[in-house]
């Protein structure tokens, strides 16, 4: 497939080095996708790029897509809307539009055109007569959904997995699983593909991960940690904020404690508890949504 949209991507695998992973004979190694583009940054820039190819394969000119207030996603596809000069839409779940939050800030000031609507209207986001209505009301429109999640979504995830030196275990954060089932759809079946759930009751996302990732249905070599949610979507124990700045002070890697610190925070409790076999290598996916810390701060929720 060709791709006309396209930021330079680096490949940095930063190292951590502790005495923690020395006793225990473990190389982890951290893919620092946060670092891919200062504001398409992490699994939102892979979920998009083969969209966006797709797009203008469609002959599409605007983009249109779902999120809450304080979407990573949503901050993704507008900086993508100003990077390539796309019209770009969202359906923003309300009732009200705080135009303070900074994430809603950003949009707008990226040229998004925000669309609110109540809770009910965007419970249908999924329902494909109201997705056949959107399409006839922007007809130019690429339609991504929510999260940003869909086959073209999972090309970009293999395409990270095919970056990669060779390892034992790959770790990620997992929200709707589309980053997770792509990353088994790339690695080989050697390698143990393990997703952190960022939500309570997540159990539910192993059939999603089998409908987006056919390897899925057919090898075992990868499995979802639900007890790891530290609360639930969004919620997070001080414990685990203190681990997240801990990380940056020490170790220069900096973490949000809404995804990429949560599975960091997991990680280190599985070696703790020797999950991980003398000598394993692991790599985990820093998948971005730094962004999501203003978001925290102006809620004043750190």
């Amino acid at each position: 497939m060709s791709v006309s949209f396209n930021i330079n991507e680096n490949n940095y695998i930063q190292q951590i080095d502790m005495m923690f992973l020395k006793k225990r004979n473990i190389y982890l190694g951290v893919k620092r996708d946060d670092l891919l583009h200062p504001l398409i940054s992490g699994n939102k820039w892979r979920k998009l790029k083969y969209n966006l190819a797709h797009m203008k394969k469609l002959k599409k000119t605007e983009l249109l897509t779902f999120g809450g207030a304080f979407s990573n996603h949503i901050h993704a596809c507008a900086a993508a809307g100003k990077e390539f000069n796309l019209t770009t839409h969202a359906i923003v779940r309300g009732p009200e539009l705080d135009h303070n939050n900074p994430t809603i800030q950003f949009a707008k000031q990226c040229g998004m055109q925000l669309h609110v609507v109540n809770r009910l209207e965007y419970r249908l986001r999924n329902d494909q007569d109201y997705l056949n209505s959107l399409q006839t009301r922007f007809p130019n429109a690429y339609i991504i959904p929510e999260g940003g999640t869909n086959s073209y979504a999972l090309l970009g995830c293999e395409e990270l997995v095919q970056s990669l030196p060779a390892h034992d275990y790959l770790i990620c954060p997992t929200g709707s699983g589309g980053t997770l089932a792509g990353l088994i759809e790339g690695s080989e079946t050697a390698t143990q593909v393990i997703g952190i759930a960022v939500l309570k009751q997540a159990d539910y996302l192993k059939d999603e991960i089998r409908k987006l990732s056919t390897k899925a249905n057919h090898q075992n070599n990868w499995q979802l940690l639900t007890n790891f949610h530290d609360g639930g979507y969004g919620k997070f124990t001080p414990e685990l904020w203190r681990f997240c700045q801990d990380m940056n002070i020490n170790y220069n890697l900096p973490l949000e404690p809404i995804y990429s610190g949560k599975m960091m925070y997991a990680l280190f409790q599985l070696i703790e508890q020797d999950y991980f076999p003398e000598g394993s290598k692991i790599i985990a996916v820093h998948t971005g949504g730094m962004q999501g810390l203003d978001g925290l701060k102006y809620r004043g929720l750190i």
